[in-house]
């Protein structure tokens, strides 16, 4: 899309023409960088609707957390929660202190035991929040890497398209301007196509790695109050 708006704004300047007229190779990575800028976009748009929810559902899940009177009542909230990482782990801890709290009716625990039953529970919230952390760096990398290659693939076909403009002054015996600027614009034309490509992937990289940090500091201060509550609450 952004390909064509340029080539419309520019007048009689068609790039798109220019470059899909270009040589074989030129074309390839011309396809390339499409694909990779389609892809790119939809990744963009789909973690940007996703970290949303996320980050609002953890607001209100943390809103009714701290509001309720019992853990019980919030484990039927948090199962209607599917985005909020603090909810999974919520209910992490929430099952794990319930299988502990089972495995010691009847009988007084000793103070070694609540130390290892704190652990146990520590150990849940700590596996639920690696596991959503790399749901929510999911597809991330790949705007890095569209970010990082797309303009040295660009390059490379500017690169190719250098060589074949050179190959054809050679051939044609004439290095006047009429010859050279053809070939030379269709060159750095990929270049252009991978710029387009890299800069909204790089800006949506650097975007979504500070959403995420958001979240997952979120995620350790979530972590760290609800041991608190354990300990003074369940593991006395």
């Amino acid at each position: 899309m952004a390909l064509l708006l340029l080539a419309g704004s520019a007048g009689n300047f068609d790039l798109l023409q220019l470059l899909l007229g270009s040589s074989g190779m030129v074309r390839g990575v011309l396809f390339l960088l499409v694909c990779l800028s389609i892809i790119g976009w939809y990744v963009i748009l789909y973690k940007g609707f996703y970290l949303w929810r996320a980050q609002g559902e953890s607001l209100r899940f943390l809103e009714n957390f701290w509001q309720a009177k019992r853990l019980d009542a919030v484990y039927q909230q948090a199962e209607q929660t599917k985005r909020s990482p603090l909810a999974h782990m919520f209910r992490a801890g929430y099952v794990e202190l319930s299988k502990l709290q089972k495995d010691k009716e009847g009988h007084d625990a000793s103070l070694h035991e609540s130390a290892g039953d704190l652990e146990n529970i520590e150990r849940a919230l700590r596996r639920a929040s690696t596991r959503e952390a790399t749901v929510l760096e999911s597809m991330i990398p790949f705007l890095a890497t569209v970010g990082s290659a797309a303009p040295f693939i660009g390059l490379f076909g500017t690169v190719v398209g250098i060589i074949d403009a050179f190959h054809n002054i050679a051939n044609q015996g004439s290095a006047n301007l009429a010859t050279v600027a053809p070939g030379i614009a269709e060159a750095l034309g990929t270049t252009a196509i991978g710029l387009i490509a890299a800069v909204p992937a790089v800006m949506a990289y650097n975007y979504f790695a500070r959403k995420i940090r958001v979240l997952t500091g979120e995620m350790d201060a979530f972590g760290n109050d609800f041991l608190n509550i354990v300990k003074r609450h369940f593991l006395r």
